[in-house]
């Protein structure tokens, strides 16, 4: 079996990790567009959401993940005991998640359901694939909150301001659902996200996770963390 490699190099990110929440047991953080949140095993991506907290809060672990070019709320465990409980409500999927994304094109309906299961294909790695037979259910929902035109390079384009709810986790989920609903999410290099050939067509992956509802793993208590979109 061929080893997949990631040549992906990351150029330097010189945004902050903003420390939204903390008490003795949880961090909720806002992860800047362009920074890893682990370290990859390439050595010149030691800089991660993960490497820059530990400095500060040691023993602290990452209860799950943000694609490189997503920004947005992250909840971080600041022991393994927390880690383990707070884990325990993922894979339950007790925890509800809520994106902000900008979508080339106008979507028709203003609300809806894309279910589609999705596979890892090492032929299109670091890509993901929709497969029917081979792929994990993935179910996401949007709701378009505005339409309106933007100005790249001299032409006038459509673009959907959307709320983006994953009901399943996996990997790339909303990038490639966005995608097979025929609308990819603006500046996604990897799904089709460029608005013109040969042009970026936004200086970063325009999304962010602007909202997580959780279970506080101590006080039982609920918690619903918000962070504005900078976009």
């Amino acid at each position: 079996m061929s080893t997949l490699i990631d040549t992906f190099i990351a150029p330097p990110c010189h945004d902050d990790v903003e420390i939204l929440y903390q008490d003795p047991h949880i961090l909720l953080i806002n992860k800047p567009s362009g920074l890893l949140s682990l370290s990859g095993k390439n050595p010149q991506n030691k800089d991660s959401v993960h490497y820059r907290l530990v400095q500060q809060f040691p023993g602290c672990t990452l209860v799950h993940r943000l694609d490189f070019g997503t920004s947005g709320i992250m909840l971080v465990a600041r022991n393994k005991a927390i880690n383990a409980a707070l884990c325990q409500q993922f894979s339950q999927r007790a925890v509800s998640k809520v994106y902000t994304a900008l979508l080339c094109g106008h979507l028709q309906d203003d609300d809806g359901v894309i279910d589609a299961a999705i596979a890892k294909d090492p032929a299109l790695f670091p890509r993901m694939s929709i497969s029917a037979s081979q792929g994990k259910p993935a179910r996401s929902r949007y709701r378009v909150i505005a339409r309106f035109y933007q100005q790249q390079e001299g032409v006038t384009l459509p673009v959907t301001r959307v709320e983006l709810t994953p009901e399943t986790g996996r990997t790339h989920q909303l990038r490639i659902h966005c995608q097979y609903l025929g609308h990819p999410i603006l500046g996604c290099d990897l799904y089709g996200g460029r608005l013109l050939p040969g042009t970026e067509a936004a200086p970063r992956l325009m999304l962010h996770a602007s909202e997580l509802h959780f279970v506080h793993p101590v006080s039982n208590e609920p918690v619903r963390a918000y962070n504005a979109s900078p976009f």
